[in-house]
């Protein structure tokens, strides 16, 4: 027991600090990518650290067994160097109990990512579309903001409301848009409104921009042909930029429960990604058990390289197989075979070497004899 307590706290401490230096880096990538977004008014600034914390467990979910997988090569490859593998090895310590003494630590991280990922992060998803589609909220995704001029990357329209109310309703709003024409002349389209306010249609997952008692002025500038249209109620598509942070799969945002009484192939996929991301814990961790296996001349990061790319293999299969699923082009009995190869990988991996060893002295008694 004590073996297992060195091991399991050697291999949690390694895995706690690996995950926290990658959700710093994922996390900061994104904040930065979505700050901009903020700066040029395509999201509303007040929303963007509870939209970043709601998908928090969405980001943990993937970087957990990463954080697994290299902390036991971190871990398992430093016994290896300073010879402390050597000695548990000669005291009796046999593979596969060195292999249930790594899924110890691999079982505990399994359940965390289950609760993450068929719980948690669905609902923090779900909660994150909530916020960023409720325009009538106070900290609801608005097209502009108020008192400034401010351009839209997705189309080069520049938008203005002098101000806007708690409830979302825009005063005074302007919006021009210029676009060039077959033979290269710019042309303008200008819009001014007495008020203006974002729908959402749940139908569509689209948001448009309703404007209310206002003038829209179409035309070249320096012509004096000009058409100008007055309306009551003029709505325009919202176009969302692409990347942004409203792009997330909507399939994410739904429960597990209506994942399971569901028919369809998205929702197929989404559930069985859900199962396989517990499910691949514990072949990962066997996987870098068995390849941590090194020694003080050849240093403890040899076999990062190789180690990344059957992980990064392993994860692109599954990726690939649930977009199959998705498409209706593939049954989910492919998702599963993918951690069925990697299962026998790792068992080959495992017993791979002694059973070698057997074969060689077989082979050697028969010809002595």
């Amino acid at each position: 027991m004590k073996i297992l307590g060195y091991l399991a706290r050697d291999v949690l401490l390694h895995t706690v600090a690996v995950s926290f230096v990658l959700l710093v880096i994922i996390i900061s990538g994104r904040f930065v990518k979505y700050l901009a977004e903020a700066a040029v008014g395509d999201l509303a600034a007040d929303i963007l650290l509870p939209v970043m914390l709601y998908r928090l467990p969405g980001f943990l979910e993937l970087i957990v067994p990463l954080g697994l997988f290299i902390g036991i090569l971190m871990s398992y490859g430093r016994l290896y160097v300073e010879s402390e593998m050597v000695i548990l090895t000669a005291t009796g310590l046999s593979p596969g109990r060195l292999a249930a003494y790594t899924l110890a630590p691999a079982a505990v991280v399994m359940l965390l990512v289950g609760f993450l990922s068929l719980w948690i992060s669905p609902l923090g998803a779900a909660r994150s579309d909530a916020l960023l589609h409720a325009p009538e909220s106070s900290q609801g995704l608005n097209a502009v903001a108020a008192g400034r001029f401010q351009t839209r990357r997705s189309n080069n329209t520049v938008s203005y409301a002098q101000t806007i109310t708690s409830d979302g309703v825009m005063r005074s709003v302007f919006l021009s848009q210029g676009q060039r024409d077959d033979d290269g002349n710019l042309r303008m389209q200008v819009t001014v409104a007495e008020e203006g306010e974002v729908k959402f249609d749940t139908a569509t997952a689209a948001r448009y921009l309703e404007l209310r008692n206002g003038y829209r002025y179409d035309g070249y500038p320096g012509d004096l042909d000009y058409r100008t249209v007055r309306f009551e109620r003029f709505g325009e598509l919202i176009p969302e930029p692409e990347g942004g942070i409203r792009t997330a799969d909507p399939v994410d945002g739904r429960s597990t429960q209506k994942l399971l009484l569901s028919d369809l192939p998205e929702d197929r996929a989404a559930l069985h990604w859900r199962l396989s991301i517990p499910v691949m814990v514990p072949i990962v961790a066997l996987i870098a058990m068995c390849m941590s296996r090194t020694d003080h001349r050849r240093g403890r990061y040899i076999k990062m390289a190789p180690a990344f790319l059957v992980y990064l293999g392993y994860l692109m299969l599954l990726a690939n197989a649930r977009s199959a699923v998705a498409e209706g082009e593939g049954s989910v009995l492919g998702m599963w075979g993918v951690h069925l190869l990697f299962l026998v990988v790792a068992l080959a991996m495992l017993y791979g070497p002694s059973v070698r060893g057997r074969l060689k002295h077989r082979r050697y008694l028969s010809a002595q004899a």
